[in-house]
């Protein structure tokens, strides 16, 4: 009964082996059915994503230079060509895996009809029998393609449908591709244990070498890892790898890659393997401080259609922006300022380059180091480029004069200093004693009574500012800080998770806005230096120079156009204007020590109380603001020398911030001999200075109508002609040099008197030498009249 029994077993194990070799070697498109079709079609599809053979691979991210700062992956693996593998690797995986791989035609159906009577013998899955082609086929359905658990267990699940589905596939594949493109595909894919994917990436990981110096101990070894990988570790299980190693040798003897007599030498010897697996950090951790940049770059490229998920499987190479030699200069000038290990304090320092077409972020430095460890005051928080602290200060003031200086103001106009100004509808509070309803502000030292809008941007007297911005407006000076690069100031949500700041700015008809009381992002403060240094031309801040895909190709990354914001010459003009601050303002000192006398246009700023300050600096060749700030869970004054929270607060903006960008520049090739774009006459007089001088020469009707036509009043008077012709106006005074509508301008006008005669030039110079010896001569010519007579 037993032997009939078995006989029968044999029997149906014979027909099912027959029946999954005919269901396995049909094409695919020829069976019928409709759950079949459906199955027919998820296959090809399948087929299709593993005959491209695309994986996921390394993205690495560089600096400016190429220098690798970091990684990010899902798999580490690197894809290499067949040329770029040790044949001994390949040796190894046909002698072990597959004898018969370039016999049979994807499916060995000796070795499976084999496995398949064994397995139906035994009741269950005894034999594997899967060829190369096979174990592609499961090995890139399960890490490559499935997306879920689900998925991920049906590419890997021990049963007969799912290996009579990968025979099929296998087959097809043999059609599509060379014997020698499976292999390679093959060993680029399977996993090799310790994170290691691909054969490139274990010869790093085991050996620190590439797959094509692998010989053929090292080879055997990481081929006898595909048993199990878990399992066979060297580094968990040694005696295990070792053995199985030395099966693979042994079977790469049998065929004939290398000697019986090598094999049993390379057998006795150890591994060989590193000390510790060569692991590749995943993430911008690995980066260093350069990590904030890594972060940004990563956060910028989410924002372009990039995400990260994307990245981690796309085997990129992101090149940044970040000069190696710019960062390690603001890195050591922000900590020279602030101390990195000072708790509830830092300062942050982003250089970015101006330009036209792209405003490149060339250093994005922080007191803090980049890292998890609390203990150590590090931080992965996005500082230098999110809205942090309590206010650039008076750094904002540039932004009053720039809309001072296009509605027609100039450099040279003179502006009001009083001890105090009390408003009206701007907000209230500020000075202390100030009326109610009324905003009060006062100067932190005596000015005079007038000064020029230039030295006012350097000396920073607080009144003229807040009644330059009562005559301008609040919300001209809210967009002009938007326009020139603040532009997360216009983002819902900012002020307080509702309104934007420039909503509620605008709203609140806030006055203090001149004065820098709101969060500030650093980023995009330097960037308000790079648009100035740009000819105004707005771009927003870059960190990415290229992104390629694995094959080389440039990938395009969607950025807004830049925006000419500002006209080119009043953008300039302010840029000189700001100059004066470290010569004769309130940076002075700052650069003195650094032992700077270069053009540089610079704005100190400092909020109420010393809450925070902020240097903000920058030239043709870089821009920076480095801003010091609280960044604990307490808000306190700062104080200065050492930069630290106190009761009462001595820190400005000309101490610790101006100092490091001074030092930061001063370190930067090329800084120093950038200088500064050409000032304007127009906006040095004011456009509407400069277009009274227009009507000079003008008749008389002339200049009435095209003053009268700006809104003017003209009232006219005679005066002496002194040549010009009769009706001509010779100079034009207004009676408020603002200009503003309604003003009083008097023209004086020719009354065609002829020229007043001019005094005749000497034809040469007096000779006083020779008038003394004629004076000599006379004297002793009248001694010898008046000696004779005597």
């Amino acid at each position: 009964m037993s032997a009939l029994t078995s006989l029968g077993k044999l029997l149906a194990a014979i027909a099912a082996a027959g029946l999954a070799i005919a269901l396995c070697l049909a094409p695919i498109a020829g069976l019928g059915g409709v759950a079949v079709a459906r199955t027919d079609e998820t296959m090809r599809s399948n087929l299709s994503d593993i005959a491209d053979g695309h994986m996921p691979g390394v993205t690495t991210i560089t600096d400016v230079e190429g220098t690798p700062l970091a990684w990010v992956f899902s798999q580490r693996r690197y894809e290499v060509p067949s040329e770029q593998i040790s044949p001994y690797v390949k040796d190894a995986l046909i002698s072990t895996e597959d004898r018969r791989f370039y016999e049979h035609d994807g499916v060995d159906i000796q070795g499976f009809a084999r496995a398949m009577v064994t397995n139906v013998l035994a009741g269950g899955v005894e034999q594997g029998a899967s060829t190369i082609n096979q174990q592609y086929v499961k090995n890139y359905l399960w890490l490559v393609d499935a997306e879920t658990t689900e998925e991920a267990q049906a590419a890997t699940e021990q049963s007969i449908p799912r290996k009579l589905r990968e025979m099929r596939m296998a087959a097809e594949l043999d059609k599509t591709l060379g014997k020698d493109e499976i292999l390679t595909n093959y060993l680029n894919l399977v996993s090799f244990g310790n994170h290691a994917f691909g054969i490139e990436a274990a010869a790093r990981t085991y050996f620190d070498m590439p797959a094509k110096d692998l010989g053929p101990k090292e080879s055997a070894l990481l081929v006898g890892l595909l048993q199990s990988v878990e399992y066979l570790n060297p580094y968990t299980n040694p005696e295990g790898a070792t053995e199985r190693r030395n099966v693979v040798l042994h079977n790469m003897a049998n065929a004939g890659s290398i000697t019986q007599a090598e094999a049993d030498e390379l057998s006795a010897q150890p591994l060989g393997t590193l000390a510790e697996p060569n692991f590749l950090p995943d993430g911008c951790l690995a980066a260093g401080d350069a990590g904030f940049l890594c972060d940004y770059a990563l956060t910028y490229l989410a924002g372009k259609g990039l995400p990260q998920e994307e990245l981690e499987k796309g085997s990129y190479t992101i090149t940044t922006t970040l000069d190696p030699q710019v960062q390690r200069a603001a890195e050591n000038a922000i900590r020279s300022s602030v101390d990195p290990s000072t708790a509830g304090v830092a300062g942050v320092l982003d250089v970015i380059r101006p330009g036209e077409e792209s405003h490149d972020i060339a250093a994005m430095a922080t007191s803090r180091y980049f890292g998890l460890d609390l203990a150590q005051n590090q931080t992965i928080m996005p500082q230098a480029s999110s809205l942090v602290g309590n206010g650039a200060g008076s750094v904002f003031k540039i932004f009053a004069a720039a809309v001072a200086l296009e509605q027609g103001m100039g450099l040279d106009t003179m502006l009001d200093t009083p001890e105090r100004s009390v408003v009206y509808g701007m907000g209230e509070g500020g000075a202390k004693n100030c009326p109610p309803g009324a905003y009060c502000v006062e100067n932190a030292g005596r000015y005079q009574p007038q000064l020029s809008l230039r030295d006012a941007l350097a000396q920073s007297p607080n009144t003229t500012f807040i009644e330059l911005v009562q005559k301008l407006g609040v919300e001209p000076t809210v967009d002009m800080a938007v326009r020139l690069g603040l532009r997360s100031y216009a983002d819902e949500g900012t002020f307080d998770g509702k309104r934007s700041i420039k909503q509620a700015a605008v709203e609140g008809n806030m006055g203090s806005f001149v004065l820098g009381p709101l969060a500030v992002n650093p980023l995009e403060l330097s960037n308000v230096g790079a648009t100035l240094a740009s000819g105004g031309r707005w771009c927003e801040p870059n960190p990415i120079a290229k992104v390629t895909d694995k094959d080389g190709n440039e990938v395009f990354i969607n950025r807004p156009p830049c925006e000419q914001v500002v006209d080119k010459e009043l953008a300039s003009s302010l840029a000189q204007g700001m100059s004066e601050d470290a010569k004769t303002g309130t940076a002075r000192g700052a650069a003195a020590a650094a032992g700077w006398n270069a053009p540089v246009a610079a704005k100190t700023g400092t909020t109420e109380s010393h809450q925070s300050s902020a240097f903000f600096g920058f030239n043709r060749a870089l821009s920076g603001a480095p801003y010091i700030f609280n960044d604990g869970t307490q808000t306190t004054p700062l104080c200065t020398a050492p930069v630290r929270q106190c009761a009462e607060g001595t820190l400005f903006g000309g101490n610790e911030a101006a100092e490091a960008w001074f030092r930061m520049a001063g370190a930067v090739p090329g800084a120093r001999e950038a200088g500064l774009p050409e000032s304007s006459a127009v906006f040095d007089r004011g456009k509407r200075q400069a277009a009274l001088d227009t009507v000079i020469g003008m008749s008389t009707d002339q200049a009435r109508s095209q003053l009268e036509g700006q809104g003017l009043r003209v009232v006219l008077q005679t005066v002496f002609g002194d040549g010009a012709p009769r009706g001509t106006v010779i100079s034009a005074t207004p009676t408020d040099p603002n200009l503003p509508p309604g003003t009083l301008v008097r023209l004086s006008v020719s009354d065609g008197s002829p020229s007043r005669p001019s005094a005749p030039k000497p034809s040469q110079q007096t000779d006083f030498e020779q008038l003394q010896r004629q004076l000599d001569d006379a004297r002793s010519q009248l001694e010898d009249i008046f000696g004779r007579n005597r």
